[in-house]
C-alpha cells in the first residue's frame, strides 16, 4: 500500500519514471518497518539450534521488547548453504493422504492462481544449460522440491535420456523461493503482468 501511494504521488506529480523516493522514508515511519525490526534477529538466532535460539531470542524480546542494540546477520546467502547431493539423505515423504496432506496441484488450484496464457513469461534463465549441467549433476534438481507450486519439473524422453527442466509458469504462486534458493541464481523471477497469479478467493 506504501508503494502504490508513493507511485500514485508521483504519477501525479508527473514524475512517472524517476525513483520512488518516498516510499522507503514512508516504510521506515511505518508500523511496519517498528515490527519487522523488532523481530529481525529470530532467524540468526533460531540458526544457532533450538535450545540457543529460543534462550536468546526470548531474552531479545522479553527483556529488550526487541530493541537489543545490535543486529544479527547471517555469514552466507541463502542459495550459498543449499548441501549437495553427495552429502545428503534422499527424504522419502509419504504420499498426500488427501485429509491432512495435500498434494501440490490441489493446492495450487485452491489459491485460485491464474496468468493469461499471452503475457510475457515472468520466469526465465539466464542459461537454459545450467538446470541440467550444474543443478541437476550435483544437487538433483532441488527446484524441484522448494518450489511449492511445483513450477519446475524435469523431464526426460521415454527412455528416461536427455532430461530438461520445464518451466510451468501458469502454476507460479509468486513466492519468490526460487529467486532465493536456486544454488546458481540462474533463475530470473520478475513481477508478472498485473492482475495474475494467486487469487485465494475463499480467504
Amino acid at each position: 500500500m506504501l508503494a502504490a501511494e508513493a507511485a500514485s504521488e508521483a504519477v501525479q506529480a508527473g514524475r512517472a519514471a524517476d525513483e520512488l523516493a518516498a516510499y522507503p522514508e514512508s516504510f521506515r515511519a511505518s508500523w511496519l518497518y517498528d515490527e519487522l525490526h523488532r523481530a529481525r534477529n529470530f532467524k540468526p538466532w533460531m540458526a544457532k539450534g533450538l535450545y540457543t535460539g529460543s534462550l536468546m531470542f526470548g531474552i531479545d524480546q522479553i527483556v529488550l521488547g526487541g530493541r537489543a542494540p545490535w543486529t544479527l546477520r547471517h555469514r552466507h546467502a541463502d542459495h550459498e548453504t543449499l548441501k549437495k547431493k553427495t552429502e545428503v539423505q534422499p527424504i522419502e515423504y509419504p504420499r498426500p493422504d488427501g485429509v491432512i496432506s495435500f498434494d501440490r496441484n490441489s493446492s495450487v488450484y485452491l489459491s485460485g492462481t491464474n496468468h493469461e496464457e499471452n503475457q510475457p513469461v515472468h520466469l526465465t534463465l539466464k542459461d537454459a544449460t545450467v538446470p541440467v549441467k550444474i543443478n541437476l549433476e550435483l544437487y538433483d534438481a532441488p527446484e524441484q522440491r522448494y518450489c511449492p507450486a511445483g513450477v519446475y519439473e524435469i523431464v526426460r524422453d521415454a527412455d528416461g535420456a536427455n532430461p530438461r527442466l520445464q518451466i510451468n509458469a501458469q502454476n507460479c504462486v509468486h513466492c519468490k523461493t526460487c529467486d532465493i534458493k536456486d544454488p546458481t541464481q540462474n533463475i530470473v523471477w520478475v513481477a508478472p503482468e498485473g492482475g495474475g497469479g494467486p487469487n485465494y478467493p475463499n480467504m
